[in-house]
Parts: C-alpha cells; sequence; structure tokens
C-alpha cells in the first residue's frame, strides 16, 4: 500500500467506524423527562393555535346542545393544565372544573389559555429529569385528556367548513 492510499485510508477507517456510534446516538430514544416535556408542549401549542385562529364568533358553536360550545372545550382542557400545575408542584389538589361563563369570550379565553400553559410549562420544566423514572402524572393524564380535546376541536372546524391549523399546507420554506 503506498502512502497515499493510507493517508486516504486512514480518514476512511475512522469515519466508518465511528458511523454505528453516530448512528446509535441519532436513533436513542428521548428520555421519559423529555418525552414528556415535548408531548405536552405540543398538544398545548396546538390547542393555542385552535384557540387563536377560531373566529370569536364562532365559540359559541356546539354541534348539538347536549356538548360544550368550542370555548367551553378550550377552558375545560384548560383546566387540565391548571391541574397539572398544581399537583406538580406537589399540592394536594383535585382536578377542578373551571367555569367557562367566568371568561367572556376569545380574547379572555385565549388570554388565560396562555397563562395556564406558561404556568404548567414552568412547573414542568421544574420537575427533575429522574421523576420520570418513578411516575409520568400528571402529565400522561393531562396530554391525553388534553388530546382528545384537540380531536373535538377538530371536528367542530371540519363541521364549520374550515381546515384546523395543524391539518393546512406547511410551508416549504427552510
Amino acid at each position: 500500500m503506498s502512502l497515499n492510499q493510507i493517508r486516504l485510508a486512514v480518514p476512511c477507517l475512522a469515519l466508518f467506524s465511528a458511523s454505528p456510534l453516530l448512528a446509535q446516538q441519532q436513533s436513542s430514544p428521548p428520555t421519559p423527562a423529555v418525552s414528556i416535556k415535548r408531548n405536552f408542549a405540543s398538544v398545548n401549542r396546538r390547542l393555542l393555535a385552535m384557540a387563536e385562529d377560531f373566529p370569536a364568533e364562532k365559540y359559541d358553536y356546539r354541534p348539538t346542545k347536549d356538548v360544550r360550545s368550542f370555548g367551553e372545550v378550550i377552558v375545560h382542557a384548560m383546566s387540565g393544565n391548571v391541574y397539572a400545575s398544581k399537583a406538580g408542584r406537589g399540592e394536594k389538589v383535585k382536578w377542578d372544573e373551571l367555569d367557562a361563563k367566568n371568561y367572556k369570550g376569545k380574547a379572555e379565553i385565549v388570554s388565560a389559555l396562555k397563562k395556564s400553559i406558561a404556568d404548567a410549562d414552568a412547573t414542568l420544566n421544574a420537575v427533575p429529569d429522574e421523576q420520570f423514572a418513578k411516575t409520568l402524572g400528571p402529565w400522561m393524564g393531562v396530554m391525553e385528556h388534553s388530546a382528545e380535546h384537540y380531536g373535538q376541536l377538530v371536528v367542530y372546524y371540519r363541521l364549520n367548513g374550515l381546515v384546523p391549523p395543524e391539518s393546512r399546507p406547511k410551508s416549504k420554506t427552510n
């Protein structure tokens, strides 16, 4: 083997020997803490996008008289964030339903939702990562609850001839 061939082979061998390690690092699943934080942020981001996007004049829309209006569903989902904030700080708390009548229209509901998300995020981010090896509560239950109502609100959008923000085509500019 010539000196030039050796010079070429050494970097190639180093690259190929590092490839499995790099691939393993890239494919490692996120920790429970990272997964919870990402998913909690994702569902709240989608709910907030809907709350901000849905027309104010349709906040009282309900598919039938027996179900919550759009605005009431947002307030109901917000109740989960309030609960998670308190329970995540270790407070003895039960899930108290926020009363939608205390929020007058879209602007107040969106503002309160933003605050509930910020409070819950602050609490969640203060939880030590090792805590998630012991329990995923209250976060998993609240995420599941919020995701169920996200799906409900998708139907409200569709019944009003609207496309939910998450279902709209994404821009290809990066």
